[in-house]
């Protein structure tokens, strides 16, 4: 884990929170904890590790309490899934709708999320050529990151 600044963590957590009010919905002390476990992390983590740590506090979890969490999390824009790896990440900018593109290295987990407007742009350009709509979109390029090179 990345040491993350407790105030850096609060402030995020609190945006959430704000964020699923708003929303209309309980961001309760469990999705709270698993959320801010996620930020702790500097790579994505998959659900049995974020379990272990969650034990740590709530010693009656399982895995469905896991699953069901992050299902809230990612519905509500809070984490993304990282499909190639099965795992987790924080999304520290979820109040606003955007394609999403990681920087995953194969080395140390790190997991970098960029925006690439052109990247969306293409994409939808050439999709349409072919009668297809895009909705959503998620692209996962693996490699080494700087600190790995």
């Amino acid at each position: 884990m990345t040491l993350i600044n407790q105030d850096t963590i609060g402030s995020q957590v609190l945006k959430a929170r704000q964020y699923c009010e708003n929303k209309g919905a309980r961001f309760t002390l469990l999705r709270e904890k698993v959320y801010e476990l996620l930020i702790k992390h500097n790579g994505a983590v998959g659900a049995y590790e974020l379990l272990d740590e969650l034990k740590v506090t709530e010693s009656n979890a399982k895995p469905a309490t896991i699953y069901r969490t992050l299902d809230f999390l990612m519905e509500f824009g809070l984490i993304h899934k990282i499909e190639s790896t099965n795992a987790f990440v924080a999304c520290h900018h979820f109040d606003c709708h955007h394609p999403v593109q990681f920087l995953i290295c194969d080395l140390c987990g790190e997991v970098e999320e960029i925006q690439s407007i052109g990247l969306k742009d293409t994409l939808n350009k050439q999709a349409k050529t072919v009668g297809f709509s895009v909705i959503k979109q998620t692209i996962e390029a693996h490699g080494t990151c700087a600190r790995c090179q």
